[in-house]
């Protein structure tokens, strides 16, 4: 595990208790030669629990394309860590455009499995897990996120979604007013202590 092939490691985080990270992402994060995050505040207390001490570059939908610009001379000679602040990096976080970059220039990627709220809760719902899809987040305008429940509604597949508290209420208006018959599942906070 010390001498790691060079390239972009995509390390998946826990999403809520900071004990769920993976003996392979704790041995990454350490031996990386720096990590690319989300919100270093955020990421800066877990590497502290792991007593890792990193350059971090913060990454948003906002500065990803000159983070990779940024970033171009260490890809073929560094050890380079991607990770969110909570879950599997690129599901619903930045990140698409760095990995694409890299693949483009035929430079070792690979991935860190890891917690994923989007399964977590699929797997607690009691809803069926054989056929599901996620959508993200819901929209804030509310005549795309009313077409987006008509379109989840028309699937025959368990639907998940990301939603804020203020918004939920009106989501589940929505969804009853186009079937009333619907089983739905609220997940918060899926594995804090």
């Amino acid at each position: 595990m010390d001498d790691l092939k060079k390239g972009l490691y995509i390390v998946s985080t826990p999403i809520g208790n900071l004990d769920d990270i993976s003996i392979r992402a704790k041995n990454i994060l350490s031996l990386s030669d720096f990590i690319i995050c989300e919100n270093p505040k955020h990421s800066i207390k877990l590497l502290n629990k792991l007593g890792i001490k990193k350059k971090l570059f913060p990454l948003h939908d906002y500065n990803e394309f000159s983070l990779i610009r940024r970033v171009d001379k260490y890809k073929d000679n560094s050890v380079i860590a991607l990770i969110s602040d909570a879950g599997s990096p690129l599901v619903s976080d930045p990140g698409y455009n760095l990995v694409k970059n890299y693949i483009k220039n035929d430079i070792f990627v690979t991935s860190i499995p890891g917690p994923s709220s989007v399964i977590t809760s699929l797997q607690l719902s009691g809803l069926p897990s054989n056929n599901f899809i996620f959508f993200g987040f819901v929209p804030k305008n509310k005549g795309a996120l009313s077409k987006m429940a008509t379109k989840a509604l028309a699937l025959d597949f368990t639907s998940i979604f990301f939603i804020s508290a203020n918004r939920l209420l009106f989501f589940l208006q929505e969804i009853k007013g186009i079937s009333k018959d619907i089983d739905v599942a609220i997940c918060k906070e899926l594995t804090k202590i």
